[in-house]
């Protein structure tokens, strides 16, 4: 099937002048990493006098410094070059799942014109490091497309009710806030017609600068310690997740600062507090741990997906929870960090999905009444 990737490009001019200049945030993120321009050169193909041309142009470009060097310590980022970086790293896990929808958009325009005529799956599902891992998977698998759309977990479940896609991704909590999340879902399933399948679950808490300067453990902390917030878009599940655990510890959103301020990922709420604009965040681990900051876990979720039972029965459908099954997805999977396959690709009914979830509640209130009483 037909792929397309949009990329974006970094240009620059000066104000009242023709020229413009393309800077490759990527050289100068490998050399932040690596402390190596022949690193660099060697991760963008180039030569290593093209890669030092280059910086030097940008340098010159700019009127400042991106790179230094250092005796025995190899090359390293000027503060300015690390700037550039940093929204570099923020605007691409901005727009990335942005981009890859409107590429998704583009393919479905012209496949008509086209001969190629793979079985296309259409997925809902919020963004997740462990979709994407499916994603790439099945797209090594002849015969089948994936029409792959980032929307909120609501969303995904009414994309399915109104025949909009295939597969609905939808995550759940654990714990105290599960009865109210899937309560929140009950009106858009389907007990006759529709089928849950398990999928991985993922660790969900605090994403903190490095070492934690602010010793936060907790979202009391977070006021406590008036530390600075970058959340989730309102549309999010996890920004409702949050929402939700601000309500459970009676924390008003208002005390905390920065609350207003939002991002539309996992990656850009972790990139915004790796590059020092923010000091903590919600989001999952793998998240964190990609920007390099310490993680504070609240909480563990389930990752679902829903289908409708005939579709279940499809030959592509089929595949897909091979692919599911398989050693390869769980090998992507256990790389993630946070991240665990649960029975994945394994089917229930509607209704053995909400006893078995309405007997994991009891058991949790159970334990918590048995810890009250020991204590």
């Amino acid at each position: 099937m037909l792929q397309i990737e949009i990329e974006t490009v970094w240009r620059f001019r000066q104000e009242g002048s023709p020229q413009t200049i393309v800077v490759m945030l990527g050289i100068l993120n490998e050399i932040r990493k690596t402390g190596k321009l022949t690193s660099a050169a060697t991760h963008a193909q180039l030569s290593y006098r093209h890669v030092w041309n280059l910086v030097e142009q940008w340098s010159e470009f700019f009127g400042a410094p991106l790179v230094e060097t250092r005796r025995g310590k190899g090359t390293a980022l000027t503060a300015f070059g690390e700037k550039l970086v940093w929204a570099g790293q923020r605007m691409q896990a901005r727009l990335g799942p942005q981009l890859e929808n409107l590429a998704q958009e583009l393919v479905t325009e012209i496949k008509p014109f086209l001969h190629q005529r793979p079985s296309v799956i259409r997925v809902h599902a919020s963004h997740g490091y462990a979709v994407s891992k499916l994603r790439e998977l099945l797209d090594h698998e002849s015969g089948i497309g994936v029409d792959l759309r980032y929307v909120s977990n609501q969303n995904s479940l009414v994309s399915l009710a109104q025949g909009a896609c295939d597969l609905s991704g939808v995550h759940l909590p654990r714990g105290e806030l599960r009865a109210q999340s899937v309560q929140a879902c009950r009106e858009w399933l389907d007990p006759r017609e529709d089928r849950v399948i398990h999928f991985v679950t993922r660790e969900m808490g605090l994403m903190l600068k490095r070492g934690n300067p602010l010793k936060i453990t907790s979202l009391k902390d977070i006021v406590d310690r008036k530390a600075r917030f970058v959340s989730r878009d309102h549309d999010s599940g996890t920004r409702l997740l949050f929402d939700q655990l601000l309500a459970l510890h009676r924390i008003d959103e208002a005390r905390i600062n920065g609350a207003q301020q939002m991002e539309f990922t996992h990656a850009a709420v972790a990139a915004y507090v790796a590059s020092g604009m923010a000091d903590v965040s919600f989001g999952v681990e793998a998240a964190a741990r990609q920007f390099g900051l310490d993680f504070v876990r609240l909480l563990t979720e389930d990752y679902f997906f829903v289908c409708r039972r005939a579709f279940l029965e499809t030959e592509p459908m089929q595949r897909v929870l091979g692919v599911m099954k398989g050693s390869e997805f769980h090998k992507a999977v256990a790389a993630l960090p946070g991240y665990v396959t649960a029975n994945s690709g394994s089917v229930s009914t509607v209704q053995e999905f909400l006893e078995s979830l309405d007997a994991k509640v009891v058991t949790s209130r159970k334990a918590k009444r048995r810890l009250g009483r020991d204590a």
